[in-house]
């Protein structure tokens, strides 16, 4: 099979079905977001605490396929030419993505205790972290952030519309030239993001792995998130005469990975900091193993860990595009009770609980977000014209 006996572009059917899917996800985030405006008025509090861990998600979508993208750049290789052109879409909602920020930028007093005055001035430790923890420089920082991934996804898809224009050469060479910087800047960015945006909830408490954390949840989330798609697009031209089973064994390896990077990550984390018995560092974990946070915690064990990583050891598995779809979604909702696990009981000084808003916000925000990538995927071939692996990606697994 040759590049040039395809057509890469969306076929009527794969469009049309497409097109059924956005209008599903934009109903559903409208009515998310129609929620959400009532729970503002009516509760504020959990309004913004639903908010942040739903928005954590869908930054971890599109921040993650952005490095899943540079690093298909900086190894090379058919497993990621595949995927190249949905991660590059996910890539370009982004800017939806930075406008989502502004109900935390709202909701700053009522999300972080570090914001209040009155409490720093009266707690030594809080004194002590303020020249990190105040509101100007945490924006300052949420603006370095999004505006480094903005400017990344920019670059990337200028230099990839240019390569699919006029062929390989020096976007090739730039889009690999930024791939390696760029993906230094994803992985301290998601670091400080993690800490600004969901440690500091806690501002007395830290962890030296929490970033670590996060940017395998981002890279796991994404990959969920493309698997799921890849097999939607299976079904229907071109990709049903692009994709083999042996790409989606590749895709499938990475997310068996994933799973377990994640479990070393935070059961390094549990284990230093409760062997070290520190009282500042304890009342973090016994918040969530209490009052029916533990149950939440054992199905993270179970369901985020134990269970996809048994099933994903199976080559045949990897292999079945619809057995994988369905492991890779039951991830990502899993990565959606993670957050609020890591989220929520900061609020929540007692019992579990939930809010019809921890329902309404995630259906607001992924909806929106959905309907947005389905609408940029459209805008281009599903397949790089001009990529240096192209070949070898549709020889995969057929030779």
């Amino acid at each position: 099979m040759t590049s040039a006996s395809l057509d890469f572009d969306i076929g009527s059917e794969l469009r049309a079905e497409l097109r059924r899917w956005r209008k599903r996800a934009l109903a559903v985030g409208l009515l998310g977001a129609a929620l959400c405006a009532a729970g503002f008025l009516r509760a504020p509090f959990q309004f913004f605490r639903s908010y942040l861990w739903s928005y954590l998600f869908v930054v971890g979508l599109s921040a993650g396929s952005l490095a899943w993208l540079m690093l298909q750049y900086v190894t090379g290789g058919a497993w990621g030419v595949v995927i190249r052109r949905p991660c590059e879409a996910a890539a370009r909602t982004l800017p939806l993505v930075a406008l989502m920020f502004l109900p935390i930028i709202v909701g700053i007093p009522n999300l972080y205790q570090w914001s209040h005055p009155k409490i720093v001035a009266a707690d030594e430790i809080l004194q002590h972290k303020h020249a990190y923890l105040n509101v100007p420089f945490f924006l300052v920082r949420a603006a370095a952030y999004l505006g480094g991934w903005l400017l990344l996804s920019w670059f990337f898809n200028r230099w990839s519309a240019a390569e699919d224009r006029d062929g390989p050469g020096p976007a090739s060479r730039k889009l690999a030239a930024l791939a390696g910087p760029g993906l230094l800047f994803w992985g301290f960015s998601v670091t400080f993001m993690a800490i600004d945006w969901v440690l500091s909830l806690d501002p007395k408490w830290f962890s030296t792995i929490f970033g670590m954390m996060f940017m395998a949840g981002q890279a796991l989330s994404a990959m969920a998130f493309l698997i799921a798609l890849m097999a939607l697009l299976s079904f229907r031209r071109p990709m049903s005469e692009i994709l083999t089973p042996r790409h989606l064994h590749d895709l499938g390896k990475f997310l068996l990975a994933l799973v377990m990077v994640w479990a070393y990550f935070s059961f390094s984390q549990f284990l230093i900091i409760w062997s070290a018995n520190l009282p500042s560092e304890i009342p973090w974990y016994l918040a969530r193993m209490r009052g029916g946070w533990q149950y939440v915690g054992l199905a993270l064990v179970f369901g985020h860990f134990a269970l996809p990583f048994a099933l994903l050891l199976s080559r045949d598995l990897k292999r079945n595009f619809k057995l994988l779809a369905g492991i890779a979604v039951f991830v990502l909702f899993m990565r959606l009770v993670d957050l609020y696990w890591l989220v929520a009981p900061g609020f929540l000084r007692g019992s579990f609980g939930l809010s019809w808003l921890d329902f309404a916000a995630p259906a607001g925000v992924f909806g929106l977000w959905l309907a947005y990538f389905l609408t940029q995927l459209e805008k281009r071939p599903l397949m790089p014209l001009h990529d240096p692996h192209l070949r070898e990606a549709l020889e995969h697994g057929r030779e």
